[in-house]
C-alpha cells in the first residue's frame, strides 16, 4: 500500500489563524481553513460552545488577501457573530452579518490586511497597501469614509490600541531590512480625531527584531524582540525604562513575519499569557505567569504550535476558567485547531478530523545535527535493507524552517521506498539569530553545503545511495535545489517549484516587500554583482549535475515564471536533461486539489526516471534536452 496524491490534496495545508471568543454559554472558536476541493479558497468557520461548526463565510467567497504578497490577518470575528474579512477577488474588507457580504471599502487598487478590532470602537483597523505604500488605516463597520491612523513607516503591522484608548501602538520597519532583520515598535498618543500624534520608539531597531507587542496596560507593553539573540518576551513601559526579559531562555517565542498579524502570544483576562515557544525541532504551547516567571507547559503530546494564539476568558458555567485556541500537529496527526485549558490543560480538538491513511504508511521522523546543520530524517518504509534512494527536501523562505509535523508529502515519497531528510539550513528561524545570521551574504553557498552535508552524512552512515541523491524545494527552496544542481556534483537530479533561478534579474522583478531581501542574502547591487554572478543557477547552467524538473504558476506575482523558463532554455542549450510543467490560476504555491495531484505525479515519475524506479501508477513524464 501507498499514500495517493489525493490523500495528500485533501490534507495539504491547516488553518491558519484561529481566535477564541467567550460567550455565556461557553466558548466559540473561530479558523480559517484551506478548501482544496473548491478551488483552493480559504473559508472561515465558527465553532459553537454546543460542538456545532458552521461556515461563517459563503461559497465563493475566499479571505484572503495580497498585502506584502504574502497576505496579512485577513478576517475578524465581530461582535455578536459577525465577521469582517478581506476577500481574495478585489481585494476589498467586507462584513457579513448573517447575509450577503457587504463591501467596506471602495473598489481601486488597495489592499487590506492585519485586521484588528479596537475594543469598544465601531470601526476595524487595517494596513493597507497601495502602490508600494502603508498606511494604518481606519474602517467604520457601517461602511463610512476611510481614516488614516498612521503614516510612519514604508512597512507597517500590529496596531493596538491601549486599553485606556490614549495611545496607538505598531510595529515599523523601511528597507533595506526585513522584519526578522531590525523593527521599530512604535507608540503615539491618540487624538481625539483618531488619529496618531508623534511616536516614540520603545522597543526595537536596525539590528533588533520586534515581531509582536500587546498592551499590558496603559503605560506597558509585552513584546517578543531579540536583543540577546532569540525572540523573548519582554516587559517595555513608557517612562523610557530598560526593557525586561520575562523569559530569558536560549528558545525562541516568536517567528519571522511573513505574515503581518502572527499571534506566538495571547494575554489571558487575569493577566497570564498563553505562549508559543521553544526550536524548529519542538513547538510547545505553554502559560507564563509574568510576573513570577515560571512557565508551565500546557501542549500535551504535539510536536509543534503555530503562530497563532487566542485566549477567552475565564468565562463561567462548564468551562470555567480561560481557554486557549490554537493550532497543534503531531509527527501523525495533521494541523488541527485544538481548545486547551489554561488551568487543567484538558485538550479538545474542535476543526473536523481529517481522514488520514493507516498509521504504518507513516514514517516516524528523527531530529539530527551533522556538522552542525539541524535536520528532520524520514526513512523510506518498506525499504530493502542497505542505502536506497533519498531526497534532500529544502524550505522556502529562505528565513523559515520546517517542523517536524505530518506531512503527507513527504509520506507520499516515503510509502514509496524513496527516504526523505528535511535540511533547516543555516539561516533558518527556530535556533535563534546566530544560526540565522549564517546565512548573511551566503545565500546560494552556505544552504547549497547544508544540504550536500546532510546528503554525504546519509551516505556515510549507510542509509542514502551516492548514487540516487535528489534535491527538491519551493520558492527560495527551489532556488537552493538549482543552486546544488549547479555547485555540487552530489545529487543525481532536482525538483524545484515556482523557483528563482538567477537573483539579480529577480531582484528587479519582484514585489516591494522583498525587492532588497537580497541586499543581506547576497549583497547590495552594484556593489556585490560579482557574487551574484557566480552563485546564479541560470548563468552556471551548464554545469548542473543532473536533470531538473520544473513547475510553476503562471499568476505567480513573487517569482515570475520567466525565471523558469529561462533556466531551462539554458539547461536546453548545454544538452542537459529538464521538464518544465506551468499551472494556470496557480499564485506562488499549489491551492487547487489537481494541481496538488499533477504536480505529486510529477515529482514522483521524475524520482523514477533519475533513480531507476517502477512508477506505475501516476503517467509518465518526458525528459527533454538530450537525445
Amino acid at each position: 500500500m501507498s499514500i495517493r496524491p489525493i490523500d495528500v490534496a485533501r490534507t495539504d495545508g491547516g488553518p491558519q489563524w484561529v481566535e477564541a471568543v467567550a460567550s455565556p454559554s461557553g466558548v466559540e472558536v473561530w479558523w480559517d481553513e484551506p478548501r482544496p476541493h473548491e478551488g483552493g479558497r480559504r473559508c472561515v468557520v465558527r465553532r459553537l460552545p454546543d460542538g456545532s461548526r458552521v461556515d461563517a463565510l459563503p461559497e465563493g467567497w475566499n479571505a484572503r488577501n495580497r498585502l506584502v504578497e504574502y497576505g496579512g490577518r485577513s478576517w475578524r470575528p465581530l461582535p455578536g457573530g459577525g465577521l469582517v474579512f478581506t476577500n481574495w477577488a478585489d481585494q476589498r474588507l467586507y462584513r457579513i452579518d448573517g447575509s450577503a457580504p457587504v463591501a467596506l471599502t471602495p473598489e481601486g487598487p488597495s489592499r487590506y490586511g492585519d485586521l484588528y478590532l479596537p475594543p469598544g470602537r465601531p470601526e476595524v483597523w487595517a494596513v493597507r497597501e497601495t502602490d508600494d505604500v502603508r498606511d494604518l488605516v481606519a474602517v467604520p463597520l457601517d461602511g463610512g469614509p476611510l481614516r488614516v491612523i498612521v503614516k510612519a513607516h514604508h512597512f507597517l503591522m500590529n496596531p493596538r490600541i491601549s486599553p485606556d484608548g490614549r495611545h496607538v501602538a505598531w510595529i515599523g520597519w523601511d528597507h533595506p531590512n526585513m522584519p526578522w532583520d531590525g523593527t521599530e515598535l512604535c507608540v503615539a498618543p491618540l487624538g481625539e480625531d483618531g488619529t496618531a500624534g508623534p511616536y516614540a520608539v520603545v522597543a526595537g531597531g536596525p539590528e533588533e527584531s520586534v515581531v509582536q507587542a500587546e498592551w499590558r496596560d496603559g503605560s506597558s507593553l509585552y513584546a517578543v524582540t531579540d536583543p540577546t539573540g532569540w525572540w523573548n518576551i519582554h516587559l517595555v513601559t513608557l517612562d523610557g525604562s530598560p526593557a525586561r526579559n520575562l523569559t530569558p531562555m536560549a528558545l525562541e517565542f516568536g517567528t519571522a513575519a511573513w505574515k503581518p498579524g502572527l499571534t506566538c502570544f495571547a494575554v489571558a483576562g487575569d493577566g497570564r499569557l498563553a505562549v508559543v515557544y521553544g526550536t524548529a525541532d519542538r513547538r510547545r504551547l505553554g502559560v507564563l505567569d509574568p510576573e513570577t516567571g515560571d512557565l508551565r507547559e500546557i501542549g500535551g503530546h504535539a510536536t509543534f504550535w503555530a503562530s497563532t494564539v487566542s485566549v477567552a476568558g475565564p468565562v463561567a458555567g462548564p468551562v470555567a476558567g480561560g481557554r486557549v485556541a490554537a493550532v497543534g500537529a503531531t509527527p501523525y496527526t495533521p494541523m488541527e485547531v485544538t481548545l486547551v485549558g489554561l488551568d487543567d490543560g484538558a485538550h479538545e480538538v474542535v476543526s473536523p478530523r481529517k481522514p488520514l491513511p493507516d498509521r504504518a504508511l507513516l514514517p516516524t521522523p528523527e531530529a539530527v545535527t551533522v556538522e552542525g546543520v539541524h535536520a528532520h530524517l524520514y526513512p523510506p518504509s518498506g525499504a530493502a535493507e542497505g542505502p536506497g534512494p533519498y531526497v534532500i527536501f529544502v524550505h522556502g523562505g529562505p528565513t523559515g524552517h520546517v517542523p517536524i509535523v505530518l506531512d503527507l508529502e513527504i509520506a507520499y515519497f516515503t510509502s514509496r521506498g524513496i527516504g526523505v531528510a528535511v535540511v533547516n539550513y543555516g539561516g533558518s528561524t527556530g535556533y535563534g539569530r546566530a544560526y540565522r545570521e549564517r546565512l548573511r551574504h551566503q545565500w546560494g553557498v552556505v544552504d547549497v553545503h547544508d544540504c550536500a552535508k546532510v546528503a554525504r552524512g546519509l551516505v556515510e552512515l549507510g542509509r542514502a545511495d551516492a548514487a540516487k541523491l535528489a534535491v527538491r524545494g519551493g520558492s527560495a527552496g527551489g532556488w537552493t535545489t538549482v543552486a546544488a544542481l549547479v555547485h555540487s556534483d552530489v545529487f543525481a537530479g532536482g525538483v524545484a517549484h515556482y523557483a528563482i533561478t538567477d537573483p539579480e534579474s529577480w531582484a528587479a522583478e519582484t514585489h516591494d516587500f522583498e525587492s532588497r531581501y537580497l541586499d543581506g542574502l547576497v549583497g547590495p547591487l552594484p556593489e556585490t554583482r560579482e557574487r551574484y554572478t557566480e552563485r546564479s543557477p541560470l548563468l552556471n547552467a551548464s554545469r548542473s549535475s543532473g536533470p531538473c524538473l520544473m513547475m510553476h504558476g503562471l499568476e505567480d506575482a513573487i517569482v515570475d515564471v520567466g525565471q523558469a523558463e529561462r533556466f531551462i532554455a539554458e539547461l536546453d542549450k548545454h544538452g542537459k536533461e529538464w521538464a518544465l510543467l506551468t499551472f494556470p490560476g496557480e499564485q506562488h504555491g499549489w491551492r487547487r486539489e489537481e494541481t496538488i495531484v499533477a504536480a505529486l505525479e510529477a515529482e514522483l515519475a521524475f524520482y523514477g526516471l533519475i533513480f531507476g524506479l517502477e512508477t506505475p501508477d501516476v503517467p509518465p513524464l518526458t525528459l527533454k534536452g538530450r537525445a
